[in-house]
């Protein structure tokens, strides 16, 4: 069994050595002994890292993310979860694409007003959350034009 230093850890994963401490002490990580003062951890480390710095960037919880691994520190990632994370993640994507158009649009509208112009509308109701919002958005169009 090898066994890394914690500032060899840090420098090899990117992760702090304050942030490497704080993970063991929520019990995310484990050391296996130490070299006088110094944490020593097995390599498999590196894996738990990893799948700790994408469930970060998942938008999962440290909590949510301790729940995915067994006693033995070993991943026991629920597929069903992280199926419904990827769906979330698609709509949020989905959501960030329309924002995005129509900030493009609205910087690049020939329309004297942007309330004028129907692809901006069309944009502007795909922003909203509801279909209730929607309607209330094409009323209030429709007010304005008078």
């Amino acid at each position: 069994m090898n066994l890394i230093d914690i500032g060899i850890l840090s420098k090899t994963s990117g992760v702090a050595t304050s942030t490497l401490r704080y993970y063991e002490e929520i019990g995310l990580i484990r050391s296996v002994t130490r070299n006088g003062l110094r944490r020593q951890y097995r390599e498999d480390t590196l894996v738990q890292l990893a799948l700790i710095a994408l469930g970060k960037s998942a938008g999962f919880s440290l909590e949510e993310i301790g729940s995915m691994f067994d006693k033995d520190r070993k991943p026991n990632l629920p597929r069903s979860t992280l199926s419904e994370r990827a769906d979330e993640l698609d709509r949020q994507a989905q959501r960030l694409k329309t924002l995005s158009n129509m900030l493009r649009h609205v910087a690049e509208c020939p329309e004297p007003s942007h309330l004028e112009c129907s692809r901006f509308q069309k944009l502007l109701r795909a922003a909203c959350p509801t279909e209730a919002a929607r309607d209330v958005l094409r009323h209030a169009v429709r007010e304005s034009d008078a």
